[in-house]
């Protein structure tokens, strides 16, 4: 967990359980975008989360174990590289009283015009952030990323 470099968390609602008892697997891109939009605000508070420059395009999650309605999720996020026109985050979801690990996810977001719909460079000011949350220069996206 000391690789990531924000965190938020989410109480588990009773509509996020499904007819097994636990969360739903679709609730936990829900749990992300959550953790995004906090991250988001580290850095361009003063920018609306309904206007940021970029779009989901890809994610991948790895449940590990389920969760319950009240419990408390704490969302582990950090930037993991920037590329061109996209960036990659990492995830943890874990229980906060006991640290169970639940999910573990990554996912690329695409910078994106919505007035031309189209992608676009990542502009400076929003690497410039990224870079602020995580301390440091950001690695290039990997050959293997999709």
């Amino acid at each position: 967990m000391s690789a990531f470099t924000h965190w938020a968390d989410v109480e588990v609602r009773f509509r996020d359980s499904d007819a097994m008892g636990h969360v739903n697997n679709s609730v936990y891109l829900t749990y992300l975008e959550v953790g995004r939009q906090s991250y988001w605000n580290r850095f361009a508070a003063d920018v609306p989360y309904d206007r940021v420059p970029f779009v989901l395009a890809h994610a991948a999650l790895d449940f590990r174990s389920p969760s319950h309605t009240g419990e408390i999720l704490r969302v582990f996020l950090r930037t993991a590289w920037i590329g061109r026109s996209s960036f990659g985050m990492a995830y943890e979801i874990r229980e906060v009283t006991g640290s169970r690990l639940v999910v573990e996810a990554t996912s690329v977001q695409v910078t994106y015009d919505y007035a031309t719909h189209s992608t676009v460079p990542v502009p400076d000011w929003l690497r410039r952030g990224l870079e602020s949350v995580e301390g440091g220069p950001l690695p290039a996206r990997p050959a293997t990323t999709r």
